[in-house]
């Protein structure tokens, strides 16, 4: 959905990936954000090349925090005109009673926000 507004629009896409928690298995190494931001970086290339397949430029930004509070806070911090966020991402059982990343996102984002199921 991204790519294809991108293209209605002629502009670029900015991907941002947060990681929020240090898997326990992770906590033993001597950088354990290491890993982590080893498949976050897969995760960006992998969308980057799917936007050049289809003309739109990719931006990447990888960050650390709480997903929800980052996704917002980039946003406004660089004047984006939406957000673009899918409706069920690869939460903890937790967020199931909570609330989700995107459900924080749409309450808390002054940005409009298109939520792709």
């Amino acid at each position: 959905m991204a790519i294809y507004l991108a293209r209605q629009n002629d502009t670029k896409l900015t991907g941002i990936h947060v990681i929020c928690k240090i898997p326990k298995e992770y906590r033993e190494l001597e950088y354990p954000e290491k890993p982590l931001l080893i498949e976050a970086d897969r995760i960006m290339k992998y969308a980057k090349k799917r936007s050049a397949q289809n003309g739109i430029l990719f931006e990447k930004k990888i960050s650390f925090g709480d997903i929800g509070t980052e996704i917002v806070k980039f946003a406004k911090s660089l004047n984006y005109d939406i957000i673009i966020i899918g409706a069920r991402g690869q939460g903890t059982f937790k967020e199931i009673f909570l609330g989700s990343v995107s459900n924080y996102v749409v309450h808390k984002s002054k940005i409009p926000v298109l939520l792709v199921r």
